[in-house]
């Protein structure tokens, strides 16, 4: 497989799963109380925690071949 293939089938594929977070992390932002530091908790390792599972996308799309 090209790697211009790789690289288009990669990008579809991270859309696909950051729209399935977004709304995964925004559903889950109901049970959060309404205190400001939790809130900024829950939101900063949700914005950090979605590029694990990114990670090894990432490293077939830019394998050599």
């Amino acid at each position: 497989m090209s790697p211009r293939v790789r690289k288009l089938i990669g990008l579809f594929g991270i859309l696909g799963f950051l729209v399935f977070y977004v709304g995964l992390v925004a559903q889950g932002a109901r049970f959060v109380p309404d205190h400001g530091p939790l809130q900024f908790a829950y939101f900063a390792l949700a914005g950090v925690l979605w590029g694990v599972p990114i990670l090894p996308l990432i490293s077939w799309m830019n394998r050599g071949g």
